[in-house]
């Protein structure tokens, strides 16, 4: 059946047709043919999953939202909240599905975004799965809910979440590696740091953030001097407050960039000149 699939064309040179450009009757033709003949069952089963790494900063730390497994494979360690794409749904259909089931939010109240795709043919004992992981982050999230397979969800302090001993089920410490180095990076590029911060912010807000995802120590007014001028990043509401502490603060939303030039590079003793 497959050598048969091999030998249909749809695009063929003969002396009448040159071009080798088929007619929108033939192409049907042709067309019929490839699925009458396609078998799916000639070819290995693959399921595709999602899976989230969703971040957010409670009490000064940054945390992983993960649930701790109800049913084998792995039942009882922790991994990403997740599951199979659904028939019918698009992966980002079932990204925002799966965030809702696990937190109660809708995608519209996060920043998310596509990670990557991991494929190992071994990740999964149960058969091949392919699970592409989204990236989530949102300022101070509520308490998690477990979903249906699933004893419990918790967040997680990084430090806590990445230790070796606790040994996250399937691939997910390797996807949550990757969730925090790209989070780390695009903080250099785009505004994304505002995504951690609740819609009216301080500098100092922001500069927590920074300093909690990059995990090192910024000066304050280095810091401000460059996030202020950095064109389109920052935008004044003329409002001030008072909850940092001491004096009044200028409160500030995200301006209008994608992306921040010059960037806020990081190194160890802070952010360096692009």
């Amino acid at each position: 059946m497959m050598s048969a699939m091999r030998t249909i064309s749809f695009n063929r040179h003969t002396d009448d047709n040159p071009s080798g450009v088929l007619s929108s009757s033939r192409r049907e033709v042709d067309y019929d043919r490839l699925m009458r003949d396609y078998d799916a069952d000639d070819y290995p089963r693959v399921a595709v999953t999602v899976d989230l790494v969703v971040f957010t900063i409670r009490d000064g730390e940054l945390c992983g939202l993960v649930i701790r497994r109800g049913e084998p494979p792995q039942k009882g360690r922790w991994a990403l909240p997740g599951g199979f794409v659904r028939e019918g749904e698009d992966l980002e259909r079932a990204a925002a599905r799966e965030l809702a089931e696990e937190t109660g939010l809708t995608a519209a109240d996060v920043h998310i975004e596509q990670l990557g795709t991991y494929g190992d043919p071994h990740r999964d004992p149960r058969m091949r799965v392919i699970t592409v992981a989204y990236l989530a982050l949102a300022p101070d999230l509520p308490l998690p809910r477990a979903g249906s397979d699933a004893v419990a969800a918790h967040w997680m302090p990084l430090t806590d979440l990445l230790d070796d001993r606790r040994r996250l089920a399937f691939d997910h410490r390797a996807i949550v590696l990757d969730g925090l180095d790209r989070a780390r990076a695009k903080l250099e590029y785009t505004p994304l740091a505002s995504a951690f911060c609740v819609p009216e912010f301080t500098v100092a807000e922001l500069r927590h953030v920074y300093e909690i995802v990059w995990g090192i120590e910024l000066d304050p007014r280095n810091f401000h001097r460059k996030v202020t001028k950095t064109a389109g990043f920052l935008q004044p509401t003329g409002n001030t407050t008072t909850r940092d502490g001491g004096r009044p603060a200028q409160l500030y939303r995200r301006g209008h960039t994608t992306l921040l030039y010059p960037p806020l590079l990081r190194n160890s003793d802070g952010i360096s000149e692009a």
